[in-house]
Parts: structure tokens; C-alpha cells; sequence
């Protein structure tokens, strides 16, 4: 079976014309149509009945991890992972580094066959030694998991040094992806956004979503990949072959 995941930075809602428009971002959602959706920069206000992760759950017929960073006077901010995958079990990984903007990422193991897929949903800082510290800290994580798992990291990177350190350790430990450029929605030139996926060999296709809808929507294209899940008859999820 194959399985569509994505990434969108949606930029809290704002789009490349200056509005404040929360059901354009559903909209382009909708065009996505993602079993697994990762976002970055949403804001929602718990207070609200049904708030806007809510909303979005409901209108896309997903349940929903919320992953706040901030909270802000108009409620929470941060990352979310929506599913149409039922949730095994939820972790949340602080990714902060102090004097600078909290951050985060989102461990997510999905009912996926055969056995599972893990999914870390994140969006890293803007300083390359932020970076740094965040990639080292995410592949320590992973290399303590407990059940070797499928894995896609997927989110926000910030990364647009092409041969800096954090993207190379990542290339290391899940092999390099394609890298289509995300920002700014407009034009876009910077592979901000990534996808990368353990073991390699399930990903069939990456690419960004360049609607008119999601070029006007946010500052940032989504980013797409289509997996195919492993039968018990494939190796394990450990192998990095790329191709």
C-alpha cells in the first residue's frame, strides 16, 4: 500500500498577500490530501469552541497531536501532526536551546502494516548553532528508540547552508532525498522544508505543492512524499539502501 505524508509551514495563517486567512490554509490542506500532515507555525486558542486545530481536524477527517511551543496572548503556536492513521503512542522531544525561540518536535508512532511508522514532526531554529544542537539532539533520540521502526522526519528545517553539518548527519543516518525548493511560496529557491525517511527505499516520490491556492496561502510551499509500506517478506525498517 502506498501512504501520502506531508509538511506546511503555515506561517500563522498570513498569506503572501498580507491576510489573515485560516480557511485558505484549510483549503490548500484539502488539495494535499495527506494520510499524515505535519504543519508548523499554527495558532489556535483553547479557549475557542471548536478552536482552529479543531476545525481543521474535523474538516479534514483526521484526529490530531498538538505540539505548542509558545503561547501567545492569542492562544498556543507551534507544530501539529494531523492523522488519518490511528496514534499508537505520542512523545513530545524539547528541542530548546536557551535564549532563543522554544522549539520542539512531535514522536508519533502510527498504526501503519506491517508493524508501524514513526513519525518526528518538527520545525528547527534559526541559527546554525541551534541547528546543530537540535539535529545532534534528534539523532540521539532516535538512536535510543526501542523498536526499530520506519521512520519519516519530516518538518521546517531552516537549514539552507547545502553542506552544512546538520544536513550532512542527516544525510548519514537516512540517506539523501530530494530536496525541492519551498520558500518563499512565490518563487521559491530555499529547500527549507524536508522529508527524509528510513529505510530509503520505501520513498516513491517528493515534491512540492505549487498550486496557486499554496503559493499565495503561505511565505511556504507544502512538501509531499508518497511511501510504500513495507510486507513482512521486505527487510527490516534498519536498512539505509538508497538508490
Amino acid at each position: 500500500m502506498n501512504l501520502k505524508i506531508a509538511t506546511y509551514n503555515l506561517h500563522g495563517g498570513v498569506g503572501m498577500d498580507g491576510r489573515y486567512a485560516p480557511e485558505r490554509i484549510l483549503n490548500v490542506l484539502r488539495e494535499l490530501d495527506a494520510a499524515v500532515l505535519a504543519v508548523q507555525e499554527l495558532q489556535w486558542n483553547p479557549l475557542e469552541s471548536p478552536h482552529l486545530l479543531e476545525h481543521y481536524a474535523e474538516s479534514l477527517g483526521c484526529w490530531v497531536v498538538p505540539g505548542p511551543t509558545l503561547l501567545r496572548h492569542a492562544g498556543q503556536f507551534g507544530n501539529a501532526l494531523f492523522t488519518r492513521l490511528a496514534i499508537r503512542n505520542v512523545r513530545s522531544i524539547d528541542l530548546s536551546v536557551p535564549g532563543q525561540e522554544p522549539r520542539g518536535a512531535l514522536d508519533v508512532v502510527l498504526e501503519c502494516p506491517p508493524d508501524g511508522l514513526r513519525v518526528i514532526a518538527t520545525h528547527l531554529g534559526l541559527k546554525p548553532s541551534e541547528r546543530r544542537f537540535q539535529v545532534k539532539r534528534l539523532l540521539a533520540y532516535l538512536s535510543q528508540a526501542e523498536v526499530d521502526l520506519p521512520t519519516a522526519l519530516i518538518g521546517d528545517i531552516n537549514e539552507w547552508f547545502l553542506w552544512g553539518r546538520p544536513l550532512r548527519w542527516l544525510h548519514r543516518h537516512f540517506a539523501a532525498t530530494p530536496s525541492p525548493a519551498t520558500w518563499p511560496s512565490s518563487l521559491p529557491v530555499l529547500a527549507l522544508d524536508r522529508i527524509w525517511l528510513r529505510p530509503r527505499r520505501q520513498l516513491l516520490a517528493l515534491q512540492a505543492h505549487r498550486s496557486p491556492l499554496a503559493r499565495m496561502a503561505s511565505d511556504h510551499l507544502p512538501l509531499w512524499a508518497t511511501l510504500a509500506t513495507l510486507d513482512d517478506g521486505n527487510s527490516s525498517a534498519g536498512d539505509n539502501e538508497s538508490r
